[in-house]
Protein backbone atom coordinates (compact mmCIF):
# COMPACT_ATOMS: atom_id res chain seq x y z
CA UNK A 1 0.00 0.00 0.00
CA UNK A 2 1.29 3.50 -0.66
CA UNK A 3 1.11 6.31 1.84
CA UNK A 4 -2.54 7.81 1.86
CA UNK A 5 -3.52 11.57 0.37
CA UNK A 6 -5.75 13.53 3.10
CA UNK A 7 -7.99 15.62 1.91
CA UNK A 8 -10.76 18.05 3.67
CA UNK A 9 -14.31 19.23 2.45
CA UNK A 10 -16.53 21.06 4.51
CA UNK A 11 -19.33 21.73 1.95
CA UNK A 12 -21.01 18.91 -0.59
CA UNK A 13 -19.96 21.50 -3.35
CA UNK A 14 -16.69 20.50 -2.32
CA UNK A 15 -16.94 16.59 -1.71
CA UNK A 16 -18.31 16.79 -5.29
CA UNK A 17 -14.98 18.85 -6.57
CA UNK A 18 -12.93 15.96 -5.21
CA UNK A 19 -14.85 13.26 -6.52
CA UNK A 20 -14.28 15.51 -9.82
CA UNK A 21 -10.46 15.06 -9.24
CA UNK A 22 -10.38 11.72 -8.66
CA UNK A 23 -11.87 10.70 -11.33
CA UNK A 24 -8.93 10.90 -13.82
CA UNK A 25 -7.27 7.71 -11.67
CA UNK A 26 -10.30 5.97 -12.69
CA UNK A 27 -10.94 6.64 -15.65
CA UNK A 28 -9.73 3.46 -16.80
CA UNK A 29 -11.34 1.29 -14.58
CA UNK A 30 -10.43 -0.84 -11.30
CA UNK A 31 -12.06 -1.65 -7.95
CA UNK A 32 -12.29 0.98 -5.39
CA UNK A 33 -13.40 0.30 -1.55
CA UNK A 34 -15.36 3.96 0.08
CA UNK A 35 -15.77 3.29 3.95
CA UNK A 36 -16.97 5.50 6.59
CA UNK A 37 -19.80 6.41 8.38
CA UNK A 38 -23.30 6.89 7.66
CA UNK A 39 -23.96 10.08 5.78
CA UNK A 40 -20.65 11.46 5.63
CA UNK A 41 -20.75 11.84 2.00
CA UNK A 42 -19.62 8.46 0.35
CA UNK A 43 -22.53 8.97 -2.44
CA UNK A 44 -21.40 12.43 -3.02
CA UNK A 45 -18.30 11.59 -3.87
CA UNK A 46 -19.35 9.05 -6.44
CA UNK A 47 -21.15 11.78 -7.72
CA UNK A 48 -18.60 13.67 -8.74
CA UNK A 49 -16.78 11.21 -9.91
CA UNK A 50 -19.47 10.10 -12.00
CA UNK A 51 -20.32 13.62 -13.46
CA UNK A 52 -16.22 14.34 -14.27
CA UNK A 53 -16.81 10.74 -16.31
CA UNK A 54 -19.59 12.33 -18.17
CA UNK A 55 -22.59 10.99 -16.61
CA UNK A 56 -25.32 13.78 -16.64
CA UNK A 57 -27.86 11.64 -15.37
CA UNK A 58 -29.34 10.82 -11.79
CA UNK A 59 -27.03 9.31 -9.35
CA UNK A 60 -29.06 7.57 -6.68
CA UNK A 61 -28.08 5.71 -4.06
CA UNK A 62 -28.05 2.39 -4.04
CA UNK A 63 -29.07 1.41 -0.89
CA UNK A 64 -32.24 -0.26 -1.37
CA UNK A 65 -31.17 -2.12 -4.88
CA UNK A 66 -27.94 -2.48 -4.10
CA UNK A 67 -26.34 -2.12 -7.06
CA UNK A 68 -26.54 0.76 -9.73
CA UNK A 69 -24.77 0.42 -13.25
CA UNK A 70 -23.78 3.03 -15.56
CA UNK A 71 -21.84 3.23 -18.65
CA UNK A 72 -19.72 6.42 -19.88
CA UNK A 73 -17.91 6.59 -22.58
CA UNK A 74 -17.69 2.90 -22.80
CA UNK A 75 -16.66 2.42 -19.01
CA UNK A 76 -19.03 0.26 -16.91
CA UNK A 77 -19.55 1.77 -13.96
CA UNK A 78 -20.96 -0.59 -10.69
CA UNK A 79 -21.81 1.44 -7.84
CA UNK A 80 -22.32 -1.04 -4.82
CA UNK A 81 -23.59 0.02 -1.65
CA UNK A 82 -23.13 -3.26 0.80
CA UNK A 83 -24.72 -1.53 4.22
CA UNK A 84 -27.74 -3.82 4.24
CA UNK A 85 -26.07 -6.86 3.50
CA UNK A 86 -26.40 -9.57 6.78
CA UNK A 87 -23.72 -11.62 5.38
CA UNK A 88 -20.79 -11.36 2.84
CA UNK A 89 -21.75 -14.44 1.76
CA UNK A 90 -24.92 -12.75 0.19
CA UNK A 91 -22.38 -11.29 -2.06
CA UNK A 92 -22.34 -14.63 -4.10
CA UNK A 93 -26.04 -13.94 -4.67
CA UNK A 94 -24.98 -10.44 -6.58
CA UNK A 95 -23.66 -11.62 -9.71
CA UNK A 96 -20.35 -9.66 -9.09
CA UNK A 97 -18.35 -11.79 -10.88
CA UNK A 98 -20.46 -10.70 -13.61
CA UNK A 99 -19.84 -7.23 -13.78
CA UNK A 100 -16.37 -7.60 -13.14
CA UNK A 101 -13.53 -7.25 -16.60
CA UNK A 102 -10.91 -5.06 -17.23
CA UNK A 103 -13.38 -2.18 -18.81
CA UNK A 104 -15.09 -2.11 -15.38
CA UNK A 105 -14.99 0.71 -12.60
CA UNK A 106 -16.54 -0.87 -9.30
CA UNK A 107 -17.22 1.48 -6.23
CA UNK A 108 -17.93 -0.42 -3.33
CA UNK A 109 -19.58 1.44 0.06
CA UNK A 110 -19.61 -0.26 3.03
CA UNK A 111 -16.57 -2.74 1.61
CA UNK A 112 -16.32 -4.30 5.44
CA UNK A 113 -19.47 -6.08 5.31
CA UNK A 114 -18.43 -8.09 2.28
CA UNK A 115 -15.41 -8.76 3.35
CA UNK A 116 -13.67 -12.33 2.75
CA UNK A 117 -16.38 -12.02 -0.64
CA UNK A 118 -14.85 -9.30 -2.57
CA UNK A 119 -12.32 -9.06 -4.91
CA UNK A 120 -9.21 -6.88 -3.69
CA UNK A 121 -9.52 -3.15 -4.26
CA UNK A 122 -7.16 -1.18 -6.11
CA UNK A 123 -7.79 2.10 -4.33
CA UNK A 124 -9.50 2.56 -0.57
CA UNK A 125 -11.04 5.65 0.20
CA UNK A 126 -11.92 6.58 3.81
CA UNK A 127 -14.47 9.38 4.88
CA UNK A 128 -14.29 10.50 8.45
CA UNK A 129 -16.31 13.39 9.97
CA UNK A 130 -13.06 15.26 10.57
CA UNK A 131 -13.84 17.99 13.74
CA UNK A 132 -17.51 17.79 13.52
CA UNK A 133 -19.74 20.99 11.94
CA UNK A 134 -19.77 18.78 8.19
CA UNK A 135 -15.86 18.69 8.38
CA UNK A 136 -14.52 15.74 6.44
CA UNK A 137 -11.30 13.88 5.97
CA UNK A 138 -11.34 12.00 2.53
CA UNK A 139 -7.96 9.88 2.83
CA UNK A 140 -7.27 7.99 -0.76
CA UNK A 141 -4.74 5.26 -1.03
CA UNK A 142 -4.07 3.06 -3.59
CA UNK A 143 -3.56 -0.83 -2.90
CA UNK A 144 -1.39 -3.24 -4.56
CA UNK A 145 -3.22 -5.94 -5.48
CA UNK A 146 -1.87 -9.28 -5.19
CA UNK A 147 -4.51 -11.85 -7.35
Amino acid sequence: MSEPEAFHTTTEAETLALGKKLAARLSDGGIVYLSGDLGVGKTTLVRGLLRALGFAGRVKSPSYGLIESYEVDGLAVHHLDLYRLGHGEEIAYLGLEDLIDEGTLLLIEWPERGEGWLPTADWLIHIDDHAGEGQRRIRLEANARSD
